[in-house]
This record gives structure tokens, sequence and C-alpha cells, in this order.
């Protein structure tokens, strides 16, 4: 596997559904395998399959029909109808593959197919919660925050009574900065019990995946999860436990198979902590606000952090809970952005329809998605981007920040320039981007030694040619002007 490597997300139940043939319902078997080849075309290597678990229908009525929700299916899916409202994919009954996408051994014969084209397959954890309704609930409700009755009528939206049993009160998953999770139940991670079983569940997925994806995954650190439910654990008679879950967990499911993956979603600056309890990579979305920002020097001070922590970051300007990126950004700006992440160390993170332009961010309960325009210009695009960061020095390459000077004595627009280098080898790949939307200009220096007087330097974007004297970019510097977010890839090699 490529140090960085590029992960592609898909929504299986809405995306599945290209694949009707008209007979019946698209498996996962029924993708044709030129879909999969194409996607390794681009580059990808991993294959993130979300919402691939069954969830409990009867949670559908109950929980996803509230006021803000509707808005939101109105907003989206101007035809909405009842029956597109699915529930959400990370309020699952338990970690059994739902059946509309075939069998048990359908699966591992798909799993199969995925690695013989050497993708990785990435499933979700999700480590915090369950569906409200979960068959677990009544086989081990051990694994499970409970309560006594006096929070339940204190707070019916946070607790809640599955069996109608003053005995039997459970608390909902919840975020500590927002509302419970009304759908689901969360998971006790003060309890040894749930401990064993959640690690247990992790051994079980080294069978159907790669790796996995760890929805919310700071949740389950200790010091948040006390935050979270102090209270209750105090009252109902649990303490902090001396290690931390995911250090457990993660050594333990590496013992057994050594090159499974974990990919955290984590916010709270609270990413480093994860990568040192052995998370192999995890969400960097202050990136992904700072390029919505747009304030270059915030970006740069970003990417100049530890090259560790660097290298085991995931970058993105879109995912299922993210605005997509052309409706966020605006067009050229969105290709900016792209440039940007697609050309850094670390994971890249693309999400299905990204790489046609959609501008459309569904929900997650509903099933069907719009007709949305294929724009052109965007395919264009992201396939010239795609096959250039595909090239072996981008995936086993060293990547180096470099830092533009002014092109002139008063010229401040320098500041507006982006800049790294990546070494392999012989090769180097020089990436320049103007996150501005104005024309720019630099100097940018760069060692060369061993490098021949007149450097042939390709830019891979434009398919131009330049030669220029080794001299003088080792000592005022190579000249680069962009418009107005555009942006550069030079290749040149000893």
């Amino acid at each position: 596997m490529s140090f960085n490597p590029s992960i592609y997300e898909i929504n299986t139940r809405v995306w599945i559904k290209q694949f009707d043939n008209g007979k019946k319902k698209p498996e996962l078997l029924d993708v044709p395998i030129a879909y999969w080849k194409e996607l390794k075309a681009k580059g990808i290597d991993m294959i993130w399959l979300m919402g691939i678990w069954e969830t409990c229908r009867s949670t559908v009525e109950k929980y996803c029909f509230e006021e803000n929700l509707v808005k939101e299916y109105k907003r989206t899916l101007k035809n909405w109808k009842k029956e597109d409202v699915i529930g959400s994919p990370y309020a699952i009954n338990n970690y059994n593959i739902n059946p509309a996408f075939g069998s048990i051994d359908d699966f591992k014969k798909f799993k199969k197919v995925i690695n013989d084209l050497e993708f990785k397959l990435i499933l979700d954890f999700i480590p915090n919660h369950f569906s409200a309704d979960t068959e677990l609930l009544k086989t081990n409700p051990e694994i499970f925050l409970s309560a006594d009755y006096q929070y339940y009528l204190d707070d019916p939206h946070t607790f809640y009574n599955p069996f109608q049993d003053e005995k039997m009160i459970f608390a909902h998953g919840r975020d500590p900065f927002f509302p419970a999770w009304q759908d689901t139940v969360q998971v006790n991670y003060f309890s040894e019990n749930a401990r064993k079983f959640m690690t247990e569940t992790l051994f079980d997925l080294t069978e159907l995946c790669d790796g996995v994806r760890c929805d919310m995954a700071m949740l389950a650190l200790n010091n948040v999860f006390k935050n979270t439910w102090g209270g209750v654990l105090k009252k109902m008679g649990f303490n902090k436990p001396e290690e931390e879950f995911w250090s457990s967990a993660i050594s333990k499911v590496k013992s057994k198979s050594s090159d499974f993956l974990f990919l955290a979603e984590v916010y709270w600056e609270l990413e480093w902590e994860l990568q040192q309890l052995g998370f192999d990579y995890t969400y960097d979305k202050k990136l992904t606000d700072r390029i919505r920002v747009g304030d270059v020097d915030e970006i740069k001070e970003h990417l100049a952090a530890n090259s560790l922590y660097q290298s085991k970051s995931i970058r993105f300007i879109e995912n299922h809970d993210e605005q997509r990126s052309l409706t966020l950004f605006g067009k050229e700006k969105a290709k900016a952005a792209a440039f940007l992440m697609s050309t850094l160390t670390g994971m890249k993170l693309y999400f299905d329809g990204q790489f046609e332009g959609k501008t459309v961010k569904l929900p997650v309960q509903l099933g069907r998605e719009p007709q949305q325009h294929i724009n052109k210009c965007i395919v264009d695009f992201y396939d010239k981007l795609l096959v250039i960061c595909s090239a072996e020095i981008f995936k086993k390459g060293e990547w180096k920040l470099l830092y533009p000077e002014s092109s002139w004595n008063g010229n401040l627009s320098y500041k507006n320039l982006l800049a790294w280098e990546w070494s392999y080898e012989n090769e180097r790949r020089l990436v320049i981007i103007n996150f501005s939307d104005h024309t720019s200009s630099c100097r940018l220096k760069l060692s060369l030694d061993d490098f021949p007087d007149q450097i042939q330097m390709i830019d891979l974007v434009e398919d131009e040619l330049y030669i220029r004297s080794k001299e003088d970019i080792e000592t005022i510097g190579l000249y680069v002007e962009l418009d107005l977010f555009k942006s550069h890839i030079f290749s040149y090699s000893l």
C-alpha cells in the first residue's frame, strides 16, 4: 500500500441504485468491474463503503421526520416521498451486512474482487452508539449506558425507556456540544463489558474488510466520555478506566492483523492524541475549514506542523457531512482547493460525485438523490489532476513545504501563493497554487544539487515545457506568475 493513499467514499445505499438493470435490486456483485478499474486508473487505493450495515426500520417513523429533517429533505430532494427516508446509516442494528447488498457470502466474494484489483476495503465502525431499537438491548444490555428512572423523567430527550420498564432506562448517544441523537443508544465506555464487546466486534470486522473508518472516534476517549456523562456515570457507579479504549483495542486487533487500518473521524484538536493511541490516519477538518476561509497564512501555518502528524492526516474538501465543494467554494476556488488537498502528504479522501461536480449535499437519512447535471468542466479537471497525482512520486515521495518570496520590491502578492515540492529517487514535482482571486507572482528558491545547468521543467497542468537556469533558481529564485485560483505542477528530474 502506498504511503500517501487516496480513498474514495461511497454512500452505498444511494449509489448502488445506478446499477439497477430493471430485473432485480442491484447488489454489490452487480457493479461492473469496469467501474472499479476506472477508479483504480484515477489513483484510488481504498474504497470506503459508507452505510453498509443493517439498520432498524422501526426507528425511521419515530425519529426521522422531525421538523428540521423534513426541511432538509424538501430542500435537497424536491419530490421526496416518505419511502425515500430510510434512516441514518450511523444508527445500526448490529454489524450485519445489510441484506439489500447481498448475503454475507456475496460480500466476501465482493471483497475478493476489490482486493484482487489492489484496493483496500474500508467499512464504518461506529463506536459511540447503536440504533435506539438495536437487538443488542435485549441480548447485551450491559454494554449500554443505563440510568435510573429519574433521569428519564428529568430529561426524556436524552434518556429513554425502550421496554416501558422503569428499571431499563438508557441514554441516547450524543456529542457533548449538541442534543442527543434520539435514534441511537449510547455505548458505555466506562464498562468493561462494553469495551470487551466492541473490541471483539473489531476482531470480527477484520474478516470483512481491510480497515475501519471510526465515526466520531474522540467520543470514546476517557476524558471526553467523563465530561459528557459524568453525572450519570457517578450515580450508576462507573469509574474512569486507567487505559484508553483505543490504545487497548487497536493494539489487540493489530496483534492479529498488523496491516488492518484505523481511520478516525475526529475534531476538537484531538487528532494528534488519537494518532498517538494507534490510529493510522485522522481527519484534518481544520485544513478544510482554513481552505474554506481562504487565509493563506493560516493554511501555511497548518501545513508547517509536525511531519509525522501531516503524514497521518486525512485531507478532504468533501464527504457526506460536508457541503459539496462546488457549492461551498464556487468553481475556480473548488478546483484550487482540489489541487491543494490532492498534492499534500497524508491520505486524500474523495467523495462519490465529487469528480462529476455534484452540488447537492444529501441528508444521510435519504435513500434517493436528485438528478444532477454532470459538469464536464469538473470531470475533465479531475481526470487530469488525478492522473498527475497517481504518479509514484506522490504516493511514495518525500513532501516539503516551500516559502515563496516577493518577486520585486513592494510586491506583496507572493503571500497569496502556496508551494511545496515532492522528491522521489531522481524525480521532482513542484506544486504552486494561487489561492486568491487576484493575479499573483513570486520567486521560489530551490535546492538543485546534482542537477544540470539548464533545468527542463514541464508544467503538467498546461503541458508546456520551460527551460530555466539552475543558477538563477538557486540564487534569485524561479519566477512564477499565476492568474486567480490557478496552479502549476512542474515535473523535472536529474
